[in-house]
């Protein structure tokens, strides 16, 4: 079984709100607080090391973005996978689903042979959950999203889709994408021995002419949505307190309070 894991750098999502700033449209990362890879990737590759513990294969992780901070980048090997293939370059900033879902289908096409492909059912900072679905309709493969639990055998793939009333049973052939939900359970941690065979592990680094794209098709000079305005929202209230004699009375002129204010 030959596996893929799209993994992504993140802000940290458990960072204080006080620590974010946004500037020029931008996301301007909070000092002192490192990024991680996005905890919904981590459910993907923890997709991808069940079956491998199951009936073996190998695990190949991709990563997008510039200037990606090698000890936060290689915790997919520290974790049990095998290779890790990094587009890094600075043409690829300033990207949107498109362009990153077109370049990580390009970078699979270069890998070749391959039966899944595992990314979290969204981005931990962005949230869209486009790209996975975008990399199946540029490769032309089925994809199954939402997954919390994936069996592969004789060709098929057999997923358990999460569902507002429960979930779905559904097969499908392979090659396929499968994009993974928090409900398949907590990644694994890395252990010892694998944080020191990934410090010894290199990635292989595509630039957007290995994979066969001008520069001009990816990053912000290839994407297809404007990003309009950023902004931090403001979040203001008030308290008023209600003080009474007893809590009878207290609750009597809590009541006409908010008939005055028309909430009762």
């Amino acid at each position: 079984m030959k596996m893929i894991v799209c993994c992504k750098q993140v802000i940290d999502p458990e960072a204080p709100p006080a620590s974010f700033r946004v500037d020029n449209n931008s996301v301007v990362p909070p000092k002192g607080i490192p990024p991680v890879i996005s905890p919904f990737d981590e459910n993907a590759l923890e997709a991808a090391l069940k079956i491998k513990d199951a009936q073996g294969g190998t695990i190949t992780v991709i990563s997008l973005g510039n200037n990606l901070l090698r000890d936060v980048i290689k915790k997919p090997l520290s974790m049990g996978a095998d290779e890790l293939v990094l587009l890094e370059d600075a043409a690829y900033d300033g990207g949107d689903s498109w362009t990153v879902a077109s370049a990580i289908a390009m970078a699979i096409k270069k890998i070749g042979d391959f039966d899944l492909v595992f990314c979290g059912r969204q981005a931990a900072d962005w949230d869209n959950g486009q790209v996975g679905t975008g990399i199946a309709e540029i490769l032309g493969i089925p994809c199954v999203t939402l997954a919390r639990k994936i069996e592969a055998s004789d060709g098929k793939a057999r997923v358990e889709k999460v569902t507002p009333e429960g979930y779905d049973v559904i097969e499908t052939p392979l090659p396929a994408v499968v994009t993974v939900s928090n409900e398949l359970g907590e990644a694994r941690y890395p252990t010892i021995k694998g944080i020191m065979a990934a410090r010894k592990k290199e990635p292989v680094i595509w630039k957007p002419a290995d994979i066969g794209l001008d520069a001009d098709k990816v990053g912000g000079a290839g994407r297809r949505s404007k990003l309009i305005t950023l902004f931090q929202p403001v979040r203001e209230g008030t308290c008023e307190m209600i003080e009474g004699e007893s809590p009878e009375d207290t609750a009597s002129k809590l009541a006409v309070r908010l008939r005055e204010a028309k909430i009762l």
